[in-house]
Protein backbone atom coordinates (compact mmCIF):
# COMPACT_ATOMS: atom_id res chain seq x y z
CA UNK A 1 0.00 0.00 0.00
CA UNK A 2 1.58 3.33 -0.96
CA UNK A 3 1.47 6.87 0.63
CA UNK A 4 1.04 10.12 -1.08
CA UNK A 5 3.56 12.59 0.48
CA UNK A 6 0.90 15.15 2.28
CA UNK A 7 1.42 18.58 0.09
CA UNK A 8 4.06 20.67 2.38
CA UNK A 9 2.33 23.38 4.59
CA UNK A 10 1.84 26.81 2.97
CA UNK A 11 4.06 29.33 6.01
CA UNK A 12 2.17 30.49 8.48
CA UNK A 13 2.42 33.79 8.62
CA UNK A 14 4.93 35.88 10.62
CA UNK A 15 3.98 36.34 14.52
CA UNK A 16 3.49 39.73 15.27
CA UNK A 17 5.76 40.58 18.00
CA UNK A 18 4.54 40.28 21.02
CA UNK A 19 3.86 44.59 23.04
CA UNK A 20 6.60 45.74 24.84
CA UNK A 21 6.19 44.87 28.12
CA UNK A 22 5.56 48.11 29.95
CA UNK A 23 8.03 49.68 32.44
CA UNK A 24 7.52 51.86 35.36
CA UNK A 25 9.19 55.33 34.21
CA UNK A 26 10.57 55.96 37.78
CA UNK A 27 12.95 52.83 36.89
CA UNK A 28 14.58 55.08 33.51
CA UNK A 29 17.65 56.12 33.76
CA UNK A 30 16.47 59.12 32.12
CA UNK A 31 13.68 59.78 34.33
CA UNK A 32 16.62 59.57 37.38
CA UNK A 33 18.96 61.78 35.71
CA UNK A 34 15.87 64.53 34.32
CA UNK A 35 15.56 67.83 35.95
CA UNK A 36 12.15 67.18 37.86
CA UNK A 37 13.88 64.47 40.85
CA UNK A 38 17.15 66.05 41.24
CA UNK A 39 15.75 69.65 42.13
CA UNK A 40 13.18 67.38 43.98
CA UNK A 41 16.03 65.80 45.90
CA UNK A 42 18.16 68.94 46.66
CA UNK A 43 15.44 70.28 47.45
CA UNK A 44 14.81 67.92 50.09
CA UNK A 45 18.26 67.35 51.17
CA UNK A 46 18.25 71.63 51.86
CA UNK A 47 15.12 71.32 53.82
CA UNK A 48 16.53 68.59 55.91
CA UNK A 49 20.13 70.01 56.29
CA UNK A 50 18.24 73.98 57.37
CA UNK A 51 15.85 72.27 59.90
CA UNK A 52 18.64 69.94 61.52
CA UNK A 53 20.97 73.28 61.73
CA UNK A 54 17.66 75.04 63.44
CA UNK A 55 16.74 72.03 65.59
CA UNK A 56 20.48 71.88 66.98
CA UNK A 57 20.37 76.20 67.48
CA UNK A 58 17.65 75.46 69.33
CA UNK A 59 18.76 72.94 71.59
CA UNK A 60 21.50 75.50 72.74
CA UNK A 61 19.62 77.81 73.13
CA UNK A 62 17.42 75.71 75.48
CA UNK A 63 20.16 74.68 77.18
CA UNK A 64 21.32 78.02 77.62
CA UNK A 65 18.56 79.65 78.89
CA UNK A 66 17.65 76.82 81.26
CA UNK A 67 21.38 77.50 82.55
CA UNK A 68 20.75 81.28 82.51
CA UNK A 69 17.60 80.66 84.85
CA UNK A 70 19.50 78.54 86.95
CA UNK A 71 21.66 81.57 87.63
CA UNK A 72 19.35 83.56 88.02
CA UNK A 73 17.60 81.26 90.75
CA UNK A 74 20.61 80.93 92.80
CA UNK A 75 21.45 84.97 92.53
CA UNK A 76 24.33 84.44 90.45
CA UNK A 77 25.31 87.24 87.96
CA UNK A 78 26.85 86.00 85.20
CA UNK A 79 24.80 84.87 82.22
CA UNK A 80 26.91 85.60 79.17
CA UNK A 81 27.21 82.91 75.99
CA UNK A 82 30.42 81.98 77.65
CA UNK A 83 28.59 80.23 80.10
CA UNK A 84 27.14 77.69 78.38
CA UNK A 85 30.60 76.04 77.72
CA UNK A 86 32.02 77.04 81.05
CA UNK A 87 29.84 75.00 83.08
CA UNK A 88 29.22 71.04 82.46
CA UNK A 89 25.96 70.46 81.09
CA UNK A 90 27.31 72.54 78.28
CA UNK A 91 29.43 69.33 77.47
CA UNK A 92 26.34 67.38 76.95
CA UNK A 93 25.23 69.50 73.96
CA UNK A 94 28.28 67.72 71.65
CA UNK A 95 26.66 64.43 71.99
CA UNK A 96 23.11 66.18 72.63
CA UNK A 97 22.85 67.41 69.53
CA UNK A 98 23.21 64.10 67.30
CA UNK A 99 20.91 62.25 69.44
CA UNK A 100 18.77 64.49 69.83
CA UNK A 101 18.74 64.83 65.60
CA UNK A 102 18.20 60.69 65.51
CA UNK A 103 15.38 60.80 67.64
CA UNK A 104 13.77 64.02 66.08
CA UNK A 105 14.45 61.61 63.00
CA UNK A 106 12.47 58.78 64.45
CA UNK A 107 9.87 60.80 65.20
CA UNK A 108 9.51 61.75 61.61
CA UNK A 109 10.01 65.12 62.10
CA UNK A 110 12.36 65.60 59.15
CA UNK A 111 9.73 64.35 56.95
CA UNK A 112 7.80 66.80 53.92
CA UNK A 113 5.93 69.33 55.13
CA UNK A 114 2.82 67.88 54.69
CA UNK A 115 3.66 64.72 56.99
CA UNK A 116 6.02 66.54 59.46
CA UNK A 117 4.71 66.39 62.91
CA UNK A 118 4.17 69.19 64.70
CA UNK A 119 4.88 71.22 68.11
CA UNK A 120 3.44 67.78 70.20
CA UNK A 121 5.83 65.89 68.41
CA UNK A 122 9.05 67.87 69.58
CA UNK A 123 8.26 68.33 73.05
CA UNK A 124 7.69 64.30 73.36
CA UNK A 125 10.79 63.48 71.37
CA UNK A 126 13.26 66.08 73.65
CA UNK A 127 11.63 64.22 76.50
CA UNK A 128 12.89 61.17 75.26
CA UNK A 129 15.92 62.94 74.47
CA UNK A 130 15.80 64.33 78.23
CA UNK A 131 15.30 60.45 79.26
CA UNK A 132 18.61 59.10 77.39
CA UNK A 133 20.76 62.42 78.85
CA UNK A 134 19.78 61.15 82.45
CA UNK A 135 20.10 57.54 81.63
CA UNK A 136 23.70 58.40 80.99
CA UNK A 137 24.01 60.38 83.63
CA UNK A 138 23.40 58.07 86.50
CA UNK A 139 25.41 55.49 84.31
CA UNK A 140 28.91 58.15 84.69
CA UNK A 141 27.80 59.15 87.84
CA UNK A 142 27.05 62.22 87.46
CA UNK A 143 26.79 64.52 89.82
CA UNK A 144 22.89 66.36 88.92
CA UNK A 145 23.62 69.50 92.00
CA UNK A 146 19.97 70.83 89.79
CA UNK A 147 17.63 68.43 89.87
CA UNK A 148 15.14 70.87 87.77
CA UNK A 149 18.05 71.95 85.51
CA UNK A 150 16.68 69.20 82.47
CA UNK A 151 12.88 69.70 83.00
CA UNK A 152 13.57 73.43 82.67
CA UNK A 153 15.97 72.77 79.68
CA UNK A 154 13.49 70.30 77.60
CA UNK A 155 10.10 73.06 78.18
CA UNK A 156 12.68 75.71 76.60
CA UNK A 157 14.25 73.78 73.92
CA UNK A 158 10.69 72.92 73.14
CA UNK A 159 9.72 76.83 72.85
CA UNK A 160 12.99 77.58 71.49
CA UNK A 161 13.02 74.44 68.48
CA UNK A 162 8.71 74.99 67.59
CA UNK A 163 9.75 79.06 67.30
CA UNK A 164 12.72 79.00 64.51
CA UNK A 165 10.57 75.76 62.74
CA UNK A 166 7.42 78.20 63.16
CA UNK A 167 9.45 80.67 61.49
CA UNK A 168 11.38 78.77 58.94
CA UNK A 169 7.73 76.67 57.66
CA UNK A 170 6.29 80.67 57.57
CA UNK A 171 9.29 82.04 55.59
CA UNK A 172 9.65 79.15 53.42
CA UNK A 173 6.08 79.38 52.36
CA UNK A 174 6.40 82.73 52.00
CA UNK A 175 8.99 82.64 49.27
CA UNK A 176 7.53 79.81 47.38
CA UNK A 177 4.50 81.90 47.12
CA UNK A 178 6.18 84.44 46.12
CA UNK A 179 7.91 82.57 43.09
CA UNK A 180 4.92 81.45 42.07
CA UNK A 181 5.84 77.73 43.34
CA UNK A 182 2.82 75.90 43.59
CA UNK A 183 1.66 72.17 43.61
CA UNK A 184 0.17 71.14 39.98
CA UNK A 185 -3.03 69.05 40.61
CA UNK A 186 -5.35 66.54 38.63
CA UNK A 187 -8.41 66.02 39.82
CA UNK A 188 -10.19 62.74 39.03
CA UNK A 189 -13.85 61.57 39.70
CA UNK A 190 -17.00 63.09 38.50
CA UNK A 191 -19.09 66.18 38.98
CA UNK A 192 -20.19 67.77 41.72
CA UNK A 193 -17.77 65.83 44.09
CA UNK A 194 -14.73 67.14 41.40
CA UNK A 195 -15.96 70.96 42.20
CA UNK A 196 -16.80 70.23 45.77
CA UNK A 197 -13.08 68.78 46.14
CA UNK A 198 -11.41 71.78 44.49
CA UNK A 199 -12.95 74.19 46.68
CA UNK A 200 -12.09 72.34 49.94
CA UNK A 201 -8.83 71.91 48.77
CA UNK A 202 -8.58 75.59 47.52
CA UNK A 203 -9.82 76.91 50.91
CA UNK A 204 -6.48 75.14 52.77
CA UNK A 205 -3.97 77.72 53.67
CA UNK A 206 -2.04 75.72 55.46
CA UNK A 207 0.20 75.21 53.16
CA UNK A 208 1.91 75.31 49.55
CA UNK A 209 -0.86 75.81 47.28
CA UNK A 210 -2.88 74.15 44.63
CA UNK A 211 -2.70 74.84 40.43
CA UNK A 212 -5.26 73.01 39.13
CA UNK A 213 -4.59 72.19 35.96
CA UNK A 214 -8.23 70.19 35.36
CA UNK A 215 -10.31 67.59 35.76
CA UNK A 216 -10.54 63.45 34.41
CA UNK A 217 -13.94 62.84 34.27
CA UNK A 218 -16.68 61.70 31.66
CA UNK A 219 -18.25 65.24 31.28
CA UNK A 220 -16.43 68.58 32.11
CA UNK A 221 -17.77 69.65 35.84
CA UNK A 222 -18.09 73.03 37.10
CA UNK A 223 -15.23 74.98 37.28
CA UNK A 224 -12.33 72.96 36.37
CA UNK A 225 -10.93 72.27 32.63
CA UNK A 226 -11.77 68.61 31.51
CA UNK A 227 -8.67 67.14 30.45
CA UNK A 228 -10.31 64.07 29.30
CA UNK A 229 -11.93 61.06 30.01
CA UNK A 230 -10.51 58.01 32.29
CA UNK A 231 -9.27 55.60 29.39
CA UNK A 232 -7.88 59.06 28.44
CA UNK A 233 -5.70 59.29 32.07
CA UNK A 234 -2.25 57.67 30.57
CA UNK A 235 -2.36 60.07 27.62
CA UNK A 236 -3.49 63.16 30.03
CA UNK A 237 -0.76 62.56 32.33
CA UNK A 238 1.82 62.12 30.07
CA UNK A 239 1.07 65.57 28.49
CA UNK A 240 0.75 67.57 31.66
CA UNK A 241 2.89 65.60 33.77
CA UNK A 242 1.32 67.38 37.32
CA UNK A 243 2.96 67.00 40.57
CA UNK A 244 0.18 65.15 42.10
CA UNK A 245 -3.48 63.37 40.68
CA UNK A 246 -6.21 63.80 43.79
CA UNK A 247 -9.00 61.21 43.61
CA UNK A 248 -12.33 61.63 44.35
CA UNK A 249 -13.37 58.06 46.14
CA UNK A 250 -16.99 58.52 45.87
CA UNK A 251 -16.79 58.44 41.86
CA UNK A 252 -14.94 55.21 41.65
CA UNK A 253 -14.67 51.71 42.66
CA UNK A 254 -12.30 49.61 43.89
CA UNK A 255 -10.87 48.36 40.42
CA UNK A 256 -10.90 52.28 39.60
CA UNK A 257 -9.17 53.53 42.10
CA UNK A 258 -6.02 50.45 41.86
CA UNK A 259 -6.12 51.62 37.81
CA UNK A 260 -5.51 55.68 38.57
CA UNK A 261 -2.88 54.59 41.23
CA UNK A 262 -0.84 52.06 38.67
CA UNK A 263 -0.89 54.35 35.65
CA UNK A 264 0.41 57.81 37.68
CA UNK A 265 2.33 55.65 39.71
CA UNK A 266 4.34 54.63 36.33
CA UNK A 267 4.75 58.01 35.61
CA UNK A 268 6.57 58.79 38.41
CA UNK A 269 3.26 61.23 39.75
CA UNK A 270 2.25 61.13 43.48
CA UNK A 271 -1.43 59.93 44.13
CA UNK A 272 -3.54 60.93 47.04
CA UNK A 273 -7.52 59.93 48.11
CA UNK A 274 -10.11 61.95 49.03
CA UNK A 275 -11.99 59.49 51.02
CA UNK A 276 -16.26 59.36 51.26
CA UNK A 277 -17.01 60.23 55.43
CA UNK A 278 -17.86 56.37 55.81
CA UNK A 279 -14.33 55.28 55.18
CA UNK A 280 -13.10 58.02 57.65
CA UNK A 281 -15.82 55.86 60.36
CA UNK A 282 -15.21 52.83 58.85
CA UNK A 283 -11.39 53.22 59.91
CA UNK A 284 -13.26 52.67 63.90
CA UNK A 285 -14.24 49.16 62.61
CA UNK A 286 -13.73 46.36 64.52
CA UNK A 287 -14.48 43.02 62.98
CA UNK A 288 -16.60 40.14 64.13
CA UNK A 289 -15.64 37.17 63.85
CA UNK A 290 -18.07 34.06 63.79
CA UNK A 291 -20.42 35.47 60.93
CA UNK A 292 -21.77 33.99 57.58
CA UNK A 293 -20.10 37.24 56.14
CA UNK A 294 -17.10 39.46 57.23
CA UNK A 295 -18.73 42.49 59.42
CA UNK A 296 -17.17 45.16 60.71
CA UNK A 297 -18.86 46.92 64.03
CA UNK A 298 -18.38 50.71 63.56
CA UNK A 299 -17.53 51.56 66.76
CA UNK A 300 -18.11 55.04 67.89
CA UNK A 301 -15.72 57.89 68.35
CA UNK A 302 -15.43 57.90 71.88
CA UNK A 303 -12.58 58.90 74.33
CA UNK A 304 -12.46 56.42 77.26
CA UNK A 305 -10.27 55.07 80.11
CA UNK A 306 -6.76 55.94 80.13
CA UNK A 307 -7.20 57.95 76.64
CA UNK A 308 -10.30 60.48 78.93
CA UNK A 309 -8.22 60.41 81.94
CA UNK A 310 -4.71 61.90 79.93
CA UNK A 311 -7.07 64.81 78.17
CA UNK A 312 -9.31 66.01 81.11
CA UNK A 313 -6.41 66.07 83.48
CA UNK A 314 -4.51 67.89 80.60
CA UNK A 315 -7.70 70.55 79.96
CA UNK A 316 -7.65 70.66 83.61
CA UNK A 317 -3.95 71.70 84.62
CA UNK A 318 -3.69 74.11 81.39
CA UNK A 319 -7.09 75.86 81.72
CA UNK A 320 -5.94 76.71 85.28
CA UNK A 321 -2.86 78.56 83.83
CA UNK A 322 -3.99 79.92 81.44
CA UNK A 323 -6.68 81.36 83.17
CA UNK A 324 -4.18 82.93 85.87
CA UNK A 325 -1.65 84.52 83.36
CA UNK A 326 -4.59 85.93 81.89
CA UNK A 327 -6.54 87.84 84.16
CA UNK A 328 -5.41 90.73 83.89
CA UNK A 329 -6.49 90.86 79.88
CA UNK A 330 -9.94 89.76 81.49
CA UNK A 331 -10.46 92.49 82.99
CA UNK A 332 -9.19 94.69 80.05
CA UNK A 333 -11.01 92.99 77.79
CA UNK A 334 -14.38 93.13 80.44
CA UNK A 335 -14.07 97.01 80.72
CA UNK A 336 -13.80 97.43 77.06
CA UNK A 337 -16.54 95.89 76.38
CA UNK A 338 -18.78 97.21 78.99
CA UNK A 339 -17.89 100.82 77.51
CA UNK A 340 -18.50 100.01 74.24
CA UNK A 341 -21.82 99.15 73.66
CA UNK A 342 -24.87 98.83 76.88
CA UNK A 343 -25.15 95.22 77.88
CA UNK A 344 -23.23 93.08 79.91
CA UNK A 345 -19.79 91.48 79.70
CA UNK A 346 -20.96 88.60 79.29
CA UNK A 347 -22.57 86.24 76.43
CA UNK A 348 -24.09 83.09 77.37
CA UNK A 349 -24.80 81.01 73.61
CA UNK A 350 -26.73 77.98 74.31
CA UNK A 351 -24.96 75.55 72.17
CA UNK A 352 -24.90 71.42 71.61
CA UNK A 353 -22.34 69.58 73.53
CA UNK A 354 -21.73 65.91 74.32
CA UNK A 355 -24.26 63.40 74.56
CA UNK A 356 -26.37 66.33 72.20
CA UNK A 357 -27.04 67.99 75.48
CA UNK A 358 -27.61 71.65 75.59
CA UNK A 359 -25.10 73.66 77.88
CA UNK A 360 -24.41 77.50 77.97
CA UNK A 361 -21.03 78.65 76.52
CA UNK A 362 -19.20 81.63 78.03
CA UNK A 363 -17.91 84.29 75.79
CA UNK A 364 -17.14 87.67 75.65
CA UNK A 365 -20.40 90.30 74.19
CA UNK A 366 -19.26 90.48 70.85
CA UNK A 367 -22.85 91.92 69.58
CA UNK A 368 -25.43 94.40 70.48
CA UNK A 369 -28.05 93.22 73.34
CA UNK A 370 -30.70 92.08 71.04
CA UNK A 371 -28.48 90.48 68.96
CA UNK A 372 -29.93 87.18 68.99
CA UNK A 373 -33.96 88.55 68.36
CA UNK A 374 -32.41 90.22 64.79
CA UNK A 375 -30.72 86.77 63.14
CA UNK A 376 -33.93 86.22 61.67
CA UNK A 377 -33.89 89.07 59.21
CA UNK A 378 -30.46 88.39 58.01
CA UNK A 379 -30.71 84.74 57.30
CA UNK A 380 -31.25 85.74 53.41
CA UNK A 381 -27.62 86.95 53.80
CA UNK A 382 -25.94 83.94 54.87
CA UNK A 383 -22.95 83.66 53.61
CA UNK A 384 -22.07 80.00 54.72
CA UNK A 385 -23.23 76.70 53.31
CA UNK A 386 -25.24 73.69 55.83
CA UNK A 387 -25.59 73.93 59.03
CA UNK A 388 -23.86 77.51 59.65
CA UNK A 389 -24.44 81.12 59.90
CA UNK A 390 -21.86 83.60 58.91
CA UNK A 391 -21.98 87.22 57.99
CA UNK A 392 -18.52 89.01 57.35
CA UNK A 393 -20.33 92.37 57.77
CA UNK A 394 -22.50 91.07 60.36
CA UNK A 395 -24.47 94.40 61.16
CA UNK A 396 -25.28 93.10 64.57
CA UNK A 397 -20.81 93.25 65.80
CA UNK A 398 -19.58 96.46 68.12
CA UNK A 399 -16.56 97.96 67.23
CA UNK A 400 -14.74 96.10 70.37
CA UNK A 401 -16.52 93.06 69.29
CA UNK A 402 -14.83 92.89 65.86
CA UNK A 403 -11.69 93.47 67.05
CA UNK A 404 -12.12 90.86 69.93
CA UNK A 405 -13.60 88.16 66.92
CA UNK A 406 -10.26 89.13 64.62
CA UNK A 407 -8.25 87.81 67.81
CA UNK A 408 -10.40 84.89 68.76
CA UNK A 409 -10.23 86.89 72.44
CA UNK A 410 -13.88 86.81 72.75
CA UNK A 411 -13.62 82.62 73.28
CA UNK A 412 -11.27 83.14 76.71
CA UNK A 413 -13.90 82.95 78.90
CA UNK A 414 -14.55 79.40 77.46
CA UNK A 415 -11.81 78.21 80.11
CA UNK A 416 -14.44 78.33 82.82
CA UNK A 417 -16.34 75.90 80.12
CA UNK A 418 -13.47 73.47 80.64
CA UNK A 419 -12.99 73.83 84.05
CA UNK A 420 -17.02 72.79 84.67
CA UNK A 421 -16.04 69.74 82.29
CA UNK A 422 -18.70 71.12 79.76
CA UNK A 423 -16.10 71.53 77.18
CA UNK A 424 -12.53 70.44 76.48
CA UNK A 425 -9.42 72.47 75.07
CA UNK A 426 -9.38 70.96 71.71
CA UNK A 427 -11.23 69.36 69.82
CA UNK A 428 -15.39 69.36 67.79
CA UNK A 429 -16.45 73.02 67.70
CA UNK A 430 -19.98 73.56 69.47
CA UNK A 431 -23.09 74.65 67.48
CA UNK A 432 -26.07 76.93 68.10
CA UNK A 433 -29.12 75.56 68.56
CA UNK A 434 -29.97 77.27 65.13
CA UNK A 435 -27.46 75.65 63.08
CA UNK A 436 -27.81 72.21 65.43
CA UNK A 437 -31.59 71.63 64.14
CA UNK A 438 -30.17 71.88 60.66
CA UNK A 439 -27.55 68.58 60.92
CA UNK A 440 -27.92 65.77 58.61
CA UNK A 441 -27.94 62.39 60.51
CA UNK A 442 -24.07 61.74 59.52
CA UNK A 443 -22.74 64.80 61.34
CA UNK A 444 -24.03 63.84 65.21
CA UNK A 445 -21.05 61.44 65.72
CA UNK A 446 -19.23 64.47 66.48
CA UNK A 447 -21.26 64.40 69.56
CA UNK A 448 -20.30 61.55 71.34
CA UNK A 449 -17.06 63.84 72.62
CA UNK A 450 -16.49 66.76 74.40
CA UNK A 451 -16.83 70.02 72.21
CA UNK A 452 -13.34 71.94 72.00
CA UNK A 453 -12.32 75.55 72.60
CA UNK A 454 -10.15 75.18 69.60
CA UNK A 455 -10.05 72.25 66.35
CA UNK A 456 -8.84 71.57 63.24
CA UNK A 457 -11.51 73.87 62.01
CA UNK A 458 -9.28 77.00 63.14
CA UNK A 459 -5.85 75.78 61.39
CA UNK A 460 -7.46 74.36 58.22
CA UNK A 461 -8.84 77.26 56.26
CA UNK A 462 -12.02 78.01 59.04
CA UNK A 463 -14.64 79.97 57.50
CA UNK A 464 -12.98 78.76 53.98
CA UNK A 465 -14.44 75.68 54.43
CA UNK A 466 -17.97 73.68 53.80
CA UNK A 467 -19.65 72.47 56.84
CA UNK A 468 -19.63 69.04 55.24
CA UNK A 469 -15.70 69.72 55.15
CA UNK A 470 -15.79 70.84 58.73
CA UNK A 471 -17.51 67.60 59.98
CA UNK A 472 -15.27 65.53 58.26
CA UNK A 473 -12.14 67.17 59.92
CA UNK A 474 -13.94 66.63 63.33
CA UNK A 475 -14.07 62.87 62.09
CA UNK A 476 -9.88 62.90 61.34
CA UNK A 477 -9.49 64.63 64.86
CA UNK A 478 -11.73 61.99 66.11
CA UNK A 479 -9.44 59.35 64.68
CA UNK A 480 -6.49 60.07 65.31
CA UNK A 481 -6.84 61.66 68.99
CA UNK A 482 -3.58 61.79 71.02
CA UNK A 483 -1.96 64.30 73.43
CA UNK A 484 0.69 65.37 71.01
CA UNK A 485 -1.68 66.11 68.44
CA UNK A 486 -4.02 68.47 71.24
CA UNK A 487 -0.25 70.17 72.03
CA UNK A 488 0.14 70.37 67.98
CA UNK A 489 -3.29 72.08 67.53
CA UNK A 490 -3.32 74.50 70.11
CA UNK A 491 0.57 76.05 68.88
CA UNK A 492 -1.06 75.95 65.38
CA UNK A 493 -4.08 77.75 66.70
CA UNK A 494 -2.28 81.23 68.06
CA UNK A 495 -0.56 81.88 64.45
CA UNK A 496 -4.09 81.04 62.86
CA UNK A 497 -5.50 83.27 64.66
CA UNK A 498 -3.15 86.10 64.30
CA UNK A 499 -3.07 85.86 60.77
CA UNK A 500 -6.84 85.95 60.79
CA UNK A 501 -7.72 83.07 58.30
CA UNK A 502 -10.90 82.78 57.60
CA UNK A 503 -12.27 84.60 61.15
CA UNK A 504 -15.30 86.62 61.02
Amino acid sequence: MSSKAAPPAEPSPPAEPPPPPRSDVRASRVYILSRAPILSLVRRGLSIAALVVLDVVGLALGIYLALVLRQLVRGEGDVLWGLLWREGPADWLKWAAPITVLVFAQAGLYRIRERRPGAGRVLASLIVVALIVLAFGIGTNYDFSTSGLIPTAVVMSALAIGLLRAAYDSVSLELMRVAGIRRRVVLVGEGENLSRLKRSLAATRGGLGYEFVGAVARERPPGLDHLGSREELSLVLEQVRPDEVILSEADLDERGVLEVVEQAHRQGIRVRLAPETTDLLVQRGEYVPGQGAPLFELRPPVLTGWDWATKRGFDIVVSILVAVLLLPLWLVIGLAVKLGSRGPVFFVDRRIGVGEREFGMLKFRTMVADASSLQPQLEAKNEAEGALFKMQDDPRVTGIGRVLRRLSLDEVPQIVNVLRGEMSLVGPRPLPLRDYRLLEDWHRARYAVLPGMTGLWQISGRSGLTFDDLVRLDFTYLENWSIWLDVTIIAKTIPAVLMRRGAY
